[in-house]
């Protein structure tokens, strides 16, 4: 059947649903969203069967027509023995999610046809995995990722404030990963099958419950489908 799929799709597997109103797939836009939410889970199937591993990524815009992922695991870590270079695999991003209640809805208390919901933003990057059991790409990985989330410190640490030696043991307990990105998926369910009202209630509503990332979000999408 995989390989069936893969003659006719281009692809192993099958697409996450995305009904045309939630879809986002302009390459550009998705690249954002894993950039600003780099944790992402690592789902493969390797000899052993189905495996998620939860991992920060680094996103490698340039390489490649979509992009390149890459990531380290501790060598402990059996993932990287149980799949082969060049296997498909799937990573995950989510980029924040919400319960909404229908009693955020203004036509819900006139109508009372409404009922609960849940609303996301996700990034689905398919790709082929290649294992890195090199110290130089480990190493790189590392200072790359460290400058990245360091960068909002007041006193940015950077690896050559421990010891050398010290970093150099470190360095040979992980494994390096990468993923060379072979499709993006995007889903951004932000009430756009909604009433223009009844989106911007429920996103003003989550904005003062504190819920900010999808309350932001779905007021944006307001915001673009009023202009």
């Amino acid at each position: 059947m995989g390989a069936f799929l893969t003659d006719v799709f281009g692809f192993a597997g099958v697409a996450m649903y995305v009904p045309a109103h939630f879809e986002e797939s302009r390459t550009e836009a998705l690249h954002t969203l894993i950039a600003q939410n780099p944790f992402g889970t690592l789902v493969t199937h390797g000899q052993h069967g189905l495996d998620a591993n939860h991992i920060p990524f680094l996103l490698m815009p340039e390489e490649g027509e979509l992009g390149a992922l890459h990531a380290h695991v501790a060598r402990a870590n059996p993932v990287w023995q149980d799949v082969a270079n060049g296997d498909e695999v799937l990573v995950i991003f989510r980029a924040g999610d919400a319960y909404i209640s229908p009693t955020w809805y203004p036509s819900k208390h006139e109508a009372h046809k409404q009922v609960p919901t849940w609303n996301y933003r996700v990034a689905h990057a398919h790709g082929r995995i290649t294992i890195r059991d090199d110290e130089r790409f480990v190493r790189g990985v590392v200072g790359r990722l460290t400058r990245a989330h360091e960068a909002s410190q007041p006193t940015p640490w950077k690896m050559s404030d421990a010891p050398a030696d010290y970093i150099d043991e470190l360095l040979k307990m992980i494994v390096g990963i990468e993923i060379e990105i072979t499709r993006l998926e995007g889903k951004l369910k932000l009430g756009q099958n909604r009433e223009v009202r009844d989106a911007r209630g429920a996103g003003e509503a989550l904005k003062a419950s504190g819920e900010r990332v999808i309350g932001d979000a779905m007021l944006a999408c307001v915001a673009a489908r009023t202009e």
